[in-house]
């Protein structure tokens, strides 16, 4: 009863007390329903009541807009409102966003390279390789980063450490050093430090030495040395010797990744093994007590890093074809041992004498200029040597007049330094510039006897004998990663020089590489 009292107060208020009465007339049925009567009174009522209402919403409205600033306020704040909320969803909803962003780029990263510095990283979206070409090789098939990283036993993320070029940084992968030429001047010696060199090491055995290289390449090859190297040219009527000038400095880049495309790997594989494999000169800059290393000039290959040789053999493949090609048709026999290019002419005089003989040497001499300039290198004008018959021959260090031999002069000298060595004893000697003089005789020895066996056999029993008689023995070695051979240098000293690969770092002896050709420092 008190809900229906309530409701009909409500009505009043919403209309008017007539026109309820007579809705409930009509509703009882004590009034005709509207339209009944024609012209009923009640319209009247009904109007009325509308003025009505339209007063009171006029009323209402009248006294919300007379308070001005009150209306404003409201409006303020509910916009206030409005936009806090706004500003809160949007917050929450970009950080639900950034995380996600953040963790799809935590797993990208985890398991993708994008970018690896400026300028060098345009191509790594490219990823497919030749299979067919890199299985006809023996090549393992390695298209992404994660691949890469697995195949070489690291994570994505330490891949791109190692292979990231920096233009600016506080870190270097490499230890630099100069050593002195026998030419004079020096040559700076980049050696990886471990982390990088055991990558170097993988790109290495797994991809660069499974591919072969030209015939006639001697260098940093198993099985070849310098003696494999100048046997083909004993007993030759004409040896030219000439030296690729920056040998190592020129390849480039670009040159390097040019290498693996040609291989079959695509552009982020041939990317990240370029760069694994090159590094920029240098210099070192203190800041606010902070040291950093800032690149200067182009990426290239560096003298220490174990993939450099193999690189130069295989990027030289056309360079040796072109030479052995063009060496052919003038008659002469070539090879290569590094940037020591060596060519011989074992024929006999042909019947126009000496004059046509010297016109093939300059027809050769230009040739090998022409080929070379268009290969990207450059000829060593000032060690470019023509050796004839009646004077020695060398090739690489090895004297190949009549036979394969060691320097007559070297030989006498190391003679006599055994029998000063066997008479007063080791103390104030040096052979070379070894701190252990007897190990550096036995290196010497065992570098005659790889050139010439006999000689080489009877003066390293020799050796042995005087050092015994001294109490000497042999250091403790390292496992060579490699096999070598070794090479005298000028002075007689010794020098391992790796078949397949260049050195770590020099230890504590790297002096004793001083006035050594590079060749025969690695």
């Amino acid at each position: 009863m008190a809900d229906r009292r309530q409701e009909l107060y409500d009505r009043i208020r919403q209309t008017s007390k007539d026109e309820v009465v007579l809705e409930e007339m009509i509703r009882l049925g004590f009034w005709p329903a509207r339209g009944v009567v024609p012209t009923d009174p009640a319209d009247e009522i009904r109007e009325r009541a509308e003025i009505h209402r339209q007063l009171a919403a006029l009323r209402t409205e009248q006294s919300r807009l007379s308070n001005i600033a009150a209306l404003k306020q409201a409006l303020f704040e509910r916009r206030l409102a409005e936009s806090k909320q706004k500003q809160a969803e949007t917050k929450a909803r970009r950080e639900r966003e950034r995380l996600a962003r953040a963790e799809a780029w935590r797993q990208k990263t985890a398991e993708d390279i994008v970018y690896l510095g400026r300028g060098v990283s345009a191509g790594l979206s490219n990823r497919a390789a030749n299979h067919e070409r890199l299985r006809a090789q023996g090549l393992p098939v390695l298209e992404t980063a994660l691949e890469i990283a697995s195949a070489a036993g690291i994570g994505v993320p330490e891949l791109r450490f190692l292979s990231y070029a920096r233009s600016t940084a506080r870190i270097t992968h490499y230890r630099r050093f100069q050593l002195a030429k026998k030419s004079g001047g020096t040559r700076l010696i980049s050696a990886p430090l471990p982390r990088l060199k055991r990558m170097q090491r993988w790109l290495l055995e797994h991809v660069l030495v499974k591919v072969e290289a030209h015939d006639a390449a001697h260098g940093f090859r198993a099985g070849r040395s310098i003696v494999t190297n100048a046997r083909g040219h004993v007993g030759a009527r004409v040896v030219v010797n000439l030296d690729l000038e920056d040998f190592f400095p020129t390849v480039t880049l670009p040159r390097i990744r040019g290498v693996f495309r040609s291989l079959g790997y695509g552009e982020l594989a041939a990317t990240v093994f370029a760069l694994i494999a090159s590094e920029p000169d240098t210099t070192r800059v203190e800041l606010d007590g902070a040291a950093y290393h800032v690149a200067e000039g182009p990426r290239r290959l560096p003298q220490g890093a174990p993939t450099s040789p193999a690189i130069t053999n295989l990027l030289c493949r056309r360079l040796d074809r072109r030479l052995q090609l063009a060496a052919r048709k003038l008659g002469f026999s070539y090879t290569r041992y590094a940037d020591d290019l060596t060519f011989s002419e074992p024929s006999e005089p042909d019947s126009a004498g000496g004059a046509a003989h010297q016109d093939r040497v300059g027809q050769l001499l230009a040739q090998v200029r022409f080929i070379v300039a268009a290969e990207g290198f450059v000829v060593h004008e000032g060690k470019t040597r023509v050796l004839r018959r009646g004077r020695q021959q060398e090739v690489t260090g090895v004297v190949v007049n009549d036979r394969l031999g060691v320097d007559r002069a070297t030989l006498r000298r190391f003679r006599a330094f055994l029998h000063a060595l066997e008479k007063d004893g080791p103390a104030g000697k040096q052979w070379g510039e070894g701190h252990d003089v007897f190990a550096s005789a036995l290196g010497f020895a065992n570098y005659v006897t790889m050139v010439d066996a006999e000689k080489g056999r009877a003066l390293t029993a020799k050796v042995r004998a005087i050092a015994a008689t001294h109490g000497w023995k042999p250091a403790p070695r390292k496992i060579a990663a490699a096999p070598v051979h070794s090479a005298p240098t000028s002075a007689g000293a010794l020098v391992a020089t790796p078949v397949s690969q260049a050195p770590a770092a020099p230890a504590a002896e790297a002096p004793a590489a001083e006035k050594k050709k590079w060749w025969k420092l690695f």
